[in-house]
């Protein structure tokens, strides 16, 4: 087994990588097509989400893997290879192995113990079945991991260490409220008819909204999902299907908006988001609260004091933090005599010295200083300026459209951020959210599980390689009593059909327990780790042809092919 995983995640990249890299359907099967045409890859699997884009492959060579599968991955998203390399994480054989089934059992979401992936991990080996690049090793590793996935939800609580990406978003939204009291009797748009679409919807609908509205670029699909909204029986919601030119009118009514669509630009504009809530809230001017925090940030922030000089006449160290010490702050309240004082002195060598390591020179400072001593002459001294009182900023009104963005890119306009009565959840925002997020005490449990799942998957391989040269000996042996039995008969051309059914049975039995243990033991030695090369030393002490082992292989694989093909019975 030689696989190889490349792929960025939200662990590893911002999410403005993350969103400028994501790949549509049709980029992934084009990348799956590639990789396997690729020298180094046999085989090919991508794992896109929202959160992560993943390649796995089985390669020959890691190093050559390496290069070959990133710069794969840099061609087909769009973003340079030495821009996504630092991002980019690998992993390889039983590491490999590991990462996919902890992101099976969602350790590595950004949710912790959400179930959705599964349904990815499932279509992504679909993708790769119907593209023809998955063979015995993808096909055993993501089926293992679904297996994995599911044992890890049925035998533990990991389901309470996080929820879906789509319950933790809308209880984001509802800033503290139970997500159930906060959505009673709103009215929902949901926009994409996909598998996360569906989800958000079935999962609104469970929370009491009044309406679930689907748009959709294909009717069909917004039609199918509201079949299954109204059809279910589970919940009471009034459910309809518009088309997507139907999204601005829609806006001004809907109070909860969903979002998660393939589209490659913006689904929602901060115009058209503007548009949908004006009428709905006070015109108050929009103060970008963020500048507003960052520049009271700076202004309070302590400032270094400069140390006290040979012969100034002010105390520069009890000089007002924030302000020049040239300037008229630090002069304030000083009578003429001082200030020429001060000028004679700033235009010094001392001061030469200290603002030839600031790179800047005395003689502004000093016209500054003989401006202030005229000003004093003139009024007697320099009036006190005090720093201006805090000012109260308008408070945001209350948000009556709440937006939930879970596309990658993004379908909604970051703008929509600063818009008065628009609260906006993203994957960025979720990301910072779900940093602090608690870990259930099963999460320990699920690790165990993957760690055993792990070791049992190597073993289960690395026997599987060995099988083939197994075979190649058996069928070797029966080859060699087969042409015995040949020489016997033409030295004996008259023993009957009894004895010579006796004597090949016993030359058989012979020859089946002269392998039986080195067999059963070199498959037992070959599901340790380190285990491969048994199969290269059987070969070589039986000097068995590569190509009957590798015949053998082609048609174990041909006769997998063929049961899948049939499905179950």
């Amino acid at each position: 087994m030689s696989l190889l995983v490349v792929g960025l995640s939200h662990r590893s990249a911002p999410v403005s990588v993350l969103e400028r890299a994501s790949l549509s359907a049709e980029a992934q099967t084009k990348l799956l097509q590639d990789t396997v045409a690729a020298e180094p890859a046999s085989e090919g699997a991508v794992l896109a989400t929202c959160n992560r884009i993943e390649l796995y492959a089985d390669v020959d060579k890691f190093h050559a893997g390496v290069a070959e599968l990133s710069t794969l991955l840099a061609q087909h998203s769009g973003v340079g290879l030495e821009e996504l390399t630092p991002y980019l994480y690998v992993h390889y054989e039983d590491r490999a192995v590991h990462h996919l089934f902890s992101v099976a059992c969602g350790l590595d979401s950004m949710v912790v113990g959400e179930g959705q992936i599964l349904g990815q991990i499932k279509d992504s080996l679909a993708r790769a079945q119907a593209t023809h690049t998955a063979g015995r090793l993808l096909n055993d590793l993501f089926q293992q991991a679904l297996r994995v996935g599911k044992r890890a939800h049925s035998e533990t609580g990991i389901d309470r260490a996080g929820q879906s990406l789509v319950t933790f978003g809308l209880e984001q939204l509802a800033l503290g409220t139970p997500v159930t009291s906060w959505a009673r009797g709103k009215k929902a748009l949901v926009i994409g008819a996909g598998s996360m679409s569906s989800l958000s919807a079935a999962t609104l609908a469970r929370a009491g909204v009044a309406e679930v509205v689907v748009a959709n670029r294909t009717p069909d699909r917004a039609e199918r999902l509201v079949r299954i909204l109204t059809e279910g029986g589970d919940t009471d919601v009034t459910a309809r299907a518009v088309p997507m030119t139907s999204v601005p009118f829609e806006l001004t009514r809907a109070d909860v908006v969903v979002s998660c669509t393939g589209a490659t630009g913006l689904v929602l504009t901060g115009d058209m988001v503007a548009a949908g809530v004006e009428g709905r809230v006070d015109a108050t001017p929009v103060v970008d609260l963020d500048a507003v925090a960052e520049e009271d940030a700076r202004e309070s922030a302590p400032v270094a004091q400069p140390p006290a000089e040979d012969g100034c006449p002010v105390d520069l160290p009890t000089v007002r933090p924030g302000f020049s010490v040239m300037g008229e702050a630090a002069v304030a309240g000083m009578d003429a005599a001082t200030l020429e004082q001060h000028g004679a002195w700033a235009a010094g060598s001392a001061v030469e010295r200290r603002d030839a390591a600031r790179g800047t020179g005395p003689e502004a400072d000093a016209e500054v200083i003989g401006a202030l001593a005229a000003a004093a002459s003139a009024i007697g001294r320099i009036p006190e300026r005090r720093r201006p009182e805090p000012v109260d900023l308008p408070q945001r009104p209350e948000p009556v459209l709440f937006l939930l963005d879970l596309a990658m890119p993004r379908d909604v306009d970051a703008a929509a951020h600063r818009l008065p009565g628009v609260r906006l959840v993203d994957i960025e925002s979720l990301a910072e959210a779900s940093a602090d997020a608690p870990m259930a005490a099963d999460v320990d449990q699920v690790r165990r599980i993957v760690s055993d799942e792990v070791a049992a998957f190597g073993a289960a391989q690395r026997a599987a390689h060995i099988t083939p040269t197994v075979v190649a000996l058996r069928t070797m042996a029966a080859d060699v009593v087969a042409g015995e039995m040949a020489r016997l008969e033409g030295r004996l051309p008259g023993l009957d059909d009894k004895h010579r059914a006796e004597i090949t049975q016993t030359v058989r039995r012979v020859v089946d327990k002269l392998l039986h243990a080195p067999t059963v033991r070199v498959k037992q030695l070959a599901a340790e780790p380190g285990g491969a090369g048994y199969a290269d030393a059987l070969r070589t002490l039986f000097d068995l042809d590569p190509e009957t082992v590798a015949s053998v292989s082609r048609a174990e694989e041909s006769t997998e092919k063929n049961a899948e093909n049939r499905g179950p019975g």
